[in-house]
């Protein structure tokens, strides 16, 4: 139930006057909605509490390299400010701006030329993704090599991921619409792709993680069979001829398990890597890495398991990657608890940590493909490893040096890194920080690959963006106590930020506090707009990581088995009474969102506590007996370890205790949303319209389990920002909104 959307919640309070541009959106959108006119004042002011400006200055401390200097917000600060309520400002950072700024990454590679070529998803184009080559001049324009009637992604596990590869100049990719897959030459914007894989006449066959095989001149991949049942598919390993001429049956080589991922051959196509786990499993429980053996023919004849198989540890191996000389490397958090490269010493089946530390050196494994390290140089037997690991809520970059065990940091300005790519002499880093979106960059390395010598973004999400520099809130790192005596919690708290407003002295903050997807994954204290978008109008924001976070390492991720909708909801009231009680934030005025996972947390905090005044949910659970029974494989048993018992379900539901809700709720849903189905959404506003609370539903055509297009994006940015104002803001929200019907308040 990752959170896989780039929409975050907005407040508002009440809206303006319907205009014929407002009207053409709603009818362009499909929403199944009615809008009301209402009116609101147009030009609010905003302000910044002394409080937060203190707030601002430790988070620039805490996040030096992230906290730049802006001559423009340190005059505004000078100046005399407008006089306006919080949540009432003006500003810049408009829904336009951040559904625009919405470009997702998909992936990043290097051709045989040594040219970057990256996977882009683009709202404009209804979330279409795109394969674009970097421009080889500087000011020329980057190329892009999808045709227009193609898109590259994949659905396998849902979540997709891995959806391309790259070997010379070829490119094997799978295809939207029919999930097949495509070779494509990289050289030209015109070369038009080939299927390498049968029409099964509908996208019912998924193909993602694939690697090219030399020696056999074919490719080697995941695919998933939904042939036979859409909710539990067959997954394997196989084989796809890549000469085009021949279109036959992917070659099944390793089956029998539920799940596989991370398909690698070694250079001399004579060994094969996976990583495999089955039920009840996630690939973040309990994996196992096995290394095949590949026969003349092909085939996989003989197979010894690396990781995961030793009773004396409870391990998720990932990431296996071949070295040059074919040594095997990869990801285990066998000992210490966190996720460490490790080596295997193939002669005697054994491994060793390459370097120790307690830190995430991986993510969990929610869409194929993630590359969190790589064998950067090979000499005499020994390797360097350029690598991303993760450290008390920041990122680092670093090359691990595997015989003298020792581990030099690089110098970057990123404090997120996602994945990095090798290139010619240089590294390509996905990665973000307080003043960056999500960005690739070139990390160009010296000459003993322990320095860094330059630093060029290449792509970013929103390019523009630093021109609202002066309105960015910088995120402060806080830990707080939890309901469990010496269990602490994380969070980023982000205060109100604009240079031309202030409120009363005497006015205490509305907050909205985001509850992350997942629940198995991480809130990241990086730049983004959607976050801005809220402070920036005088908003404080939150984005917690409870307890079963990941980038603590596993004892803290394992805070939540049993204990969803226990944990996560007491984490998230606890830290919002923190703030409270810390003098930060309005006690009235508490108001909590969140996506797939996060609008369970969401509503199960609003039906089991009564912290917070207003929700919104976003493709949100409410009943988990109908989630169990609904979702697809991937996550079928993945509820089972973090709820319990049957009476755990009905009992965490919070669908089934509709009495205890006692606040207003909007919810937001994709009708084509396979992970967390549209009748979840429906059945908890059919009956909270029942009891007579404050509720809204948003349907979108055409949307899954997160909203890709960019109309959806910024319709329910702006509804949220509405709905809390009018409900529970006490102010007047600045922007032109037309906000929708609120069932038994309108």
């Amino acid at each position: 139930m990752v959170l896989s959307a780039v929409a975050t919640l907005t407040r508002f309070s009440a809206t303006t006057t319907t205009t014929t541009s407002s009207l053409a959106f709603l009818n362009r959108s499909r929403l199944r909605a009615k809008t009301i006119p209402h009116t609101t004042s147009l030009n609010p002011p905003q302000l910044q509490h002394p409080i937060l400006l203190l707030l601002l200055r430790s988070s620039s401390r805490t996040m030096a390299s992230s906290a730049p200097t802006d001559a423009a917000a340190t005059t505004a600060a000078k100046q005399d400010k407008i006089s306006a309520p919080y949540g009432s400002w003006k500003s810049p950072i408009t829904a336009d701006v951040v559904s625009g700024a919405s470009k997702r990454l998909g992936g990043t590679a290097v051709d045989g030329r040594g040219r970057l070529f990256w996977l882009e998803s683009r709202p404009s184009e209804s979330g279409r993704s795109v394969l674009v080559r970097e421009a080889e001049k500087s000011g020329d324009e980057h190329a892009d090599i999808t045709p227009k009637d193609f898109a590259v992604r994949t659905t396998a596990q849902e979540y997709g991921g891995g959806a391309f590869t790259i070997s010379g100049e070829t490119v094997v990719f799978s295809n939207y619409k029919d999930q097949r897959l495509y070779k494509q030459s990289v050289n030209s914007t015109g070369s038009n792709p080939v299927p390498l894989t049968p029409d099964y006449g509908g996208p019912v066959v998924t193909y993602a993680d694939g690697v090219f095989d030399s020696r056999f001149n074919r490719f080697i991949t995941v695919m998933e069979d939904r042939r036979i049942s859409s909710t539990n598919a067959t997954t394997t390993i196989v084989a796809v001829n890549l000469d085009h001429n021949v279109i036959e049956e992917p070659k099944v080589l390793v089956s029998g398990n539920d799940f596989y991922a991370y398909p690698r051959v070694d250079p001399r196509g004579e060994r094969i890597a996976w990583i495999e786990w089955g039920h009840p499993n996630m690939p973040w429980d309990k994996t196992e890495l096995w290394v095949g053996y590949i026969s003349e023919n092909g085939d996989v004849h003989k197979r010894v398991c690396v990781a995961g198989l030793d009773p004396a540890f409870v391990e998720s191996p990932t990431e296996p990657k071949w070295s040059s000389d074919g040594e095997l490397f990869f990801v285990t958090d066998r000992e210490n608890g966190f996720w460490n490269i490790y080596k295997w010493t193939e002669s005697v089946n054994e491994v060793q940590a390459v370097y120790s530390m307690e830190a995430e050196f991986t993510k969990p494994l929610w869409v194929f493909g993630g590359n969190s390290y790589e064998i950067i140089q090979h000499s005499g037997g020994k390797n360097k490893l350029a690598c991303t690991y993760r450290r008390s809520g920041r990122s680092y970059l670093g090359i691990l040096d595997d015989v003298q065990n020792s581990l030099c940091l690089l110098d970057i300005p990123f404090t997120d890194i996602d994945n990095i790519t090798a290139g010619h002499h240089c590294l390509y880093v996905e990665g973000a920080s307080a003043v960056h979106p999500s960005s690739v960059a070139k990390v160009t390395l010296d000459d003993e690959n322990s320095k860094v010598a330059d630093f060029n973004i290449v792509w970013s999400s929103s390019p523009d963006c630093l021109q609202y520099k002066s309105y960015f809130s910088f995120p402060e790192l806080i830990e707080f106590p939890t309901e469990v005596p010496g269990e602490n919690a994380y969070a980023y708290f982000y205060p109100p930020s604009n240079p031309i407003y202030e409120a009363g002295q005497e006015e205490k903050l509305p907050l909205l506090l985001k509850s992350h997807g997942g629940p198995t994954a991480e809130a990241h204290g990086m730049l983004n707009l959607s976050i801005q978008y809220w402070t920036s109008r005088g908003w404080a924001f939150v984005d917690v990581n409870y307890g079963g976070s990941t980038g603590y390492g596993r004892k803290y991720r394992e805070r939540l088995l049993g204990k969803w909708g226990i944990v996560d909801v007491n984490d998230c009231c606890s830290c919002a009474k923190y703030l409270v009680d810390t003098g930060k934030v309005d006690a009235d005025r508490l108001c909590i969102t969140g996506g797939s996972a996060g609008g369970y947390t969401t509503l199960a905090a609003l039906a089991f506590k009564d912290t917070f005044k207003a929700g919104a949910s976003l493709y949100g659970v409410a009943d988990l007996g109908l989630l169990k029974a609904e979702t697809h494989k991937f996550e079928s048993h993945y509820i089972d370890n973090l709820v319990g018992s049957e009476k755990d379900y009905f009992e965490r539901s919070p669908i089934n205790f509709v009495d205890k809700f006692s606040c207003p709720i909007i919810l937001f849903q994709g009708l084509d949303d396979k992970v967390v189905p549209p009748d979840q959404a429906r059945a908890i506003y059919q009956a909270l319209k029942k009891k007579g609370l404050p509720v809204a539903l948003v349907e979108y055509e055409g949307e899954q389990h997160g909203f890709r297009k960019a109309e959806n994006i910024k319709f329910t940015l702006e509804q949220q920002m509405v709905f809390f104002a009018r409900l529970i803001g006490h102010f007047n929200v600045a922007d032109e909104i037309n906000p929708i019907k609120i069932d038994n308040f309108d």
